[in-house]
């Protein structure tokens, strides 16, 4: 049992980079960390990381897509320490592809994972963040914001998580619950391996679309590799989000973030967006 001073937070997708960073981070800060992730035989670089940073977290298997799973783990969670005083929705999962070259089931699955994952781990807990003014807490992605090239799935995804945390947001602080979302730019989390893909092997398959998705894997490794934002330096802005007072609903992660995402709210008629990212594919 947590003492009743200690909160107590719960973060999905903890078995590596964000996620896993967080989960450390959050503990270092004085919360009770509840770290879940789908495979609790991947939890060993977890384990590392709270070992070395001398924190105690509490490992728990927690599959998104699996309701079963969400309600048995929240239960467990209350159970166990009497309270929820915060969600992190972090779990998720890169795509790479366009519409022509996929299936429609392969779009719902990155939907299944990105979008309604959140809402279901989202509602299972709602009421007991309403029970502790608790937060609720949303890693998105500057990809809920601009669309890109051999990302629709993806983005739609995180645009679906942004325009549904949006709208839930005021509906949640009548009754003491902040909602927020934290948008990382490229972060230094191996992308070629998040997303699954040969890039060799990717572009020879894309067909017609060969070309584009060659220019647009080249501009975005060399990003990942030059220029992405640490897995801690995003963890920062999230235990800002969690333990700020008054946290704003919408936090980029770096100066890079907030540039990026500014190009698209303020681009009235898509110009702006259309201008940068059609230079991506060539």
């Amino acid at each position: 049992m947590s003492s009743s001073n200690s909160k107590v937070v719960l973060i999905t997708g903890t078995s590596s980079g964000i996620g896993l960073a967080t989960a450390v981070s959050a503990a270092r800060a004085g919360w009770k960390t509840v770290a879940t992730l789908r495979d609790p035989s991947r939890s060993e670089a977890l384990r590392k990381a709270a070992d070395e940073a001398g924190v105690e977290l509490d490992i728990r298997r927690l599959d998104v897509t699996d309701e079963s799973s969400i309600v048995s783990t929240v239960e467990g969670v209350l159970a166990d320490h009497g309270q929820l005083d915060a969600v992190i929705n972090n779990a998720g999962a890169g795509h790479l592809g366009t519409m022509e070259n996929e299936s429609v089931a392969e779009v719902r699955k990155v939907m299944e994972v990105n979008f309604f994952g959140v809402v279901q781990v989202s509602k299972v807990a709602m009421a007991h963040l309403r029970a502790s003014r608790g937060r609720l807490i949303t890693i998105t992605s500057v990809g809920g914001v601009v669309g890109q090239p051999f990302n629709e799935a993806y983005c739609a995804a995180k645009f679906a998580a942004e325009g549904y945390m949006e709208s839930l947001a005021p509906v949640a602080a009548a009754h003491g619950v902040s909602v927020c979302v934290v948008e990382p730019g490229a972060v230094a989390t191996e992308f070629v391996t998040n997303v699954g893909v040969d890039p060799q092997r990717a572009v020879a398959e894309a067909g017609s679309y060969g070309p584009q998705l060659s220019a647009y894997l080249n501009r975005t490794i060399a990003q990942f590799s030059d220029g992405a934002q640490s897995a801690e330096g995003v963890a920062d802005s999230v235990i800002e989000a969690l333990t700020a007072p008054e946290p704003a609903f919408r936090i980029q992660t770096s100066d890079w973030a907030r540039g990026f995402v500014a190009t698209k709210l303020s681009d009235l008629d898509g110009s702006a967006v259309l201008g940068l990212t059609n230079g991506w594919v060539v």
